[in-house]
């Protein structure tokens, strides 16, 4: 059974989870041009490698990161959602 370790509530099975896509910065719905903010909205990086990741544990509704690479399927570590808002570290520091 594979694992997937919530900040929250430890290691659960990887069923419990749901994906919620690569945490990308968005542009200022404000001040961008309409081709800035369809690039946002429509095309993702699809290559593999290294990215932070939303993800959900369905049960209790807890939203996290996960910094994973998808090359491998590997995990590298797991942090509370609101790390975005205080800058997640640097993708090759925890590699």
């Amino acid at each position: 059974m594979k694992l997937l370790i919530c900040p929250l509530n430890g290691p659960r099975p990887v069923s419990e989870f749901a994906y919620g896509g690569e945490v990308r910065p968005s542009p200022n719905p404000d001040t961008c041009s309409d081709d800035e903010w369809s690039d946002y909205v429509f095309n993702r990086s699809g290559s593999p490698g290294v990215k932070y990741e939303w993800w959900c544990h369905i049960a209790s509704g807890f939203w996290f990161i996960a910094l994973r690479d998808t090359a491998r399927d590997l995990v590298i570590a797991t942090y509370p959602a609101e790390t975005v808002r205080s800058g997640l570290p640097p993708r090759d520091s925890t590699a």
